[in-house]
Order: C-alpha cells, then structure tokens, then sequence
C-alpha cells in the first residue's frame, strides 16, 4: 500500500503540474494579456502603449520563465531600474541581493483586479461558501440515490423498479438551468403565489446560510446527481442479486432482508463509492450554473467573474484549486475501492 500511496502521489504531481502549466498558457495568450493592459492602463491605448506596459510588468518574459515565477520555482521578476516586484511587495530593490522566490508555493497567489484583494482570502471565502453547498447537497443527495438505487435493484423489474427508474432517468436527464428555473417559477415568484423561498442566495456570505436562501440551490443540485448515482447503484445491486451466494443464500431460508443488509448491499456499494467520490470535483467545478442561476457567491460564482473580467491571478488560483480537489478525490477513490473490494491487490 505505501509503495502505491507513493506512486500516486508523484503522478498526481506530475499531473498538477501539467494542468496549471496548460491553464497558465491559455490564461497568458496575447488577447488576454492585450485586454489585461487596456484594463489596466485605459482602454484607448495604442499597440506601442499595450508593448510598453506589458514589457513593464514583466509580461513580455518567456512562457516557462512567467510560469516559474507564478509557481514559486523561479525568482520573482523586479521591474527594470529595481522597484516593487508585480507579485511580491516586500522584496529588495535592484541595488540588493536577487529577489526571493514568491508564487503559489510560497503562500503568494497574488492580487485580484476585480475584487481588489489578494486572491487567497477570496478563495478561502468563497470556497467556505461552496463547501457547506457541498454539505448539504452531499447529505441529501447521497443517501436518497442510494435508497432508491438499492430499492429499485432489489426487485429488478418489478413495478418500484420501474418506477424509481424512471424518476432517477428523468432527473439525470433535466439540466440544473431547467429544474432551476422551474423551481424558481414554483416556489420562488409571484407567477403561483406561493412564494415559500427566497429566488436568490446572494446575501448568504452576509447573514449565513438560512433554510430559505439554501433550499433551492440544495434541491436543484441535488436532483440532477441523484439520478446518476441512484442509477449506478441499481445496476450494481441487481448484478449483486443474480449472484451464486446470494442463491445460495435465499435457498438455505435466509431473510431477504438479512441477504440484502448483510451480503449484496456491501458489494453492491464499491460502484456507487467511486461514482460519489467523483461527485465532489463536479460539486465544485460544475455548480457554476447554479451559483450563477441563484446569485450564490462561492467558487462557481467567483470562478465566473474572473473568467468574464480577465482576473488572472484569481483565474489561476481556482484552476489550482479546482486540480488539487480533483486528484485528491481520485486517490481518495482509488483507495476506497481497493478498501471495498478485497479482491484487489496493490504492490
């Protein structure tokens, strides 16, 4: 187990390290770093000017040199004739010893134009947001698509089968934007009268979570993942129940309850863990929809603006969030699923 705790890690290393170079290249193409110096100096300057101001700031510097420093691997860059460096502030001028290595390595994310703060602690807070989104999605979600994924493969073929089936296809099927609205238009608008939440969860970093702001977005979210895991585990469990122990099991008078509690649900449930395991990188990354249909202002939210006002640093700094969750989660899924499974053997 050591030997393949190791290995992972240094393949999730290498994998971090080639998803941010990649996101570094698309984030630093000349229209975006173009639209950064008309954001910065006024947008009516010239192609010289837009030359000048980049060559400033240390922009013109090869890709490779520009990543290093991002990352911390490389010196920070000091403006020509000494200065205050682009990311670091507290760094020596010219006239001293070299610059210190300052990037993301080093706890320097750097500063967001749009937000006009440094990127960590808006990262912080509105992952803290998206997190307890998470929690409670996770906590409704989870167990309901187990239920019915259980209960439906059960009894394949029977009339529940049929009908949680169909629920679980339908809600798979219907896009977070649509089930939104439709909730909204239901609940949250004058259009039916009943008005029982509030259409909008953008006060929350303000007041904190309450049972009215968080409802819809929970139920929105959790509606559209629990039509895939509840599928997963109906297929699992109903390849469980064909098995020759559970014949054997049913034929030596065993309770069917006994048999589904104590022999197939174990089983049946190594599928459905990688599935919900998987659940957490699309939580985070693939609630933009959902931030942005019901003004929740966490990661999705925030991931949003910075991609529409050219916010590199904040970019960068959720792209480097984004793949760190995603690699955790898989080698929290790989280990699960060799903890599941004792037919799986690694060296």
């Amino acid at each position: 187990m050591l030997s393949f705790l190791i290995r992972r890690f240094l393949i999730m290393l290498l994998s971090a390290f080639c998803l941010t170079l990649i996101v570094f290249l698309l984030t630093n193409l000349a229209p975006n770093l173009e639209k950064l110096a008309k954001a910065e100096a006024g947008t009516r300057i010239t192609d010289a000017e837009v030359a000048a101001w980049l060559e400033q700031h240390g922009h013109a510097r090869p890709l490779i040199t520009r990543y290093g420093s991002w990352l911390g691997l490389a010196p920070a860059w000091v403006p020509p004739g000494g200065g205050t460096p682009d990311r670091c502030r507290d760094l020596p001028d010219a006239d001293h010893d070299a610059p210190r290595f300052c990037g993301i390595l080093q706890g320097n994310w750097g500063t967001s134009t749009v937000f006009r703060g440094e990127v960590a602690p808006i990262l912080g807070q509105r992952l803290a947001l998206t997190g307890n989104l998470m929690f409670w999605v996770l906590l409704v979600m989870v167990p309901t698509a187990l239920l019915i994924g259980v209960l439906a493969g059960m009894r394949e073929g029977s009339w529940l089968d049929r009908i949680l089936s169909g629920i679980s296809i339908a809600t798979s099927a219907t896009p977070e934007y649509v089930s939104g609205v439709i909730l909204i238009a239901v609940f949250a608008s004058s259009m039916t009268g009943l008005r029982w939440f509030s259409g909008t969860a953008g006060s929350v970093a303000e007041t904190g979570p309450t049972f009215d702001t968080m409802f819809l977005p929970v139920v929105t979210i959790a509606l559209y993942g629990m039509g895939y895991v509840a599928r997963m585990t109906r297929a699992s469990m109903a390849e469980v129940m064909t098995q020759q122990y559970i014949r054997t099991a049913r034929l030596k008078g065993v309770k069917f309850r006994n048999i589904v509690m104590k022999h197939a649900l174990r089983n049946a449930l190594i599928a459905p863990f990688t599935v919900i395991m998987l659940q957490f990188p699309w939580l985070l990354n693939g609630v933009v929809i959902v931030e942005t249909l019901f003004n929740y202002r966490g990661f999705g939210w925030a991931l949003v603006e910075a991609a529409g006002n050219n916010d590199m640093d904040l970019l960068l700094g959720c792209s480097v969030v984004a793949v760190v969750v995603v690699l955790v989660t898989q080698l929290i899924s790989d280990i699960g699923y060799v903890l599941l499974n004792p037919r799986i053997r690694v060296d």
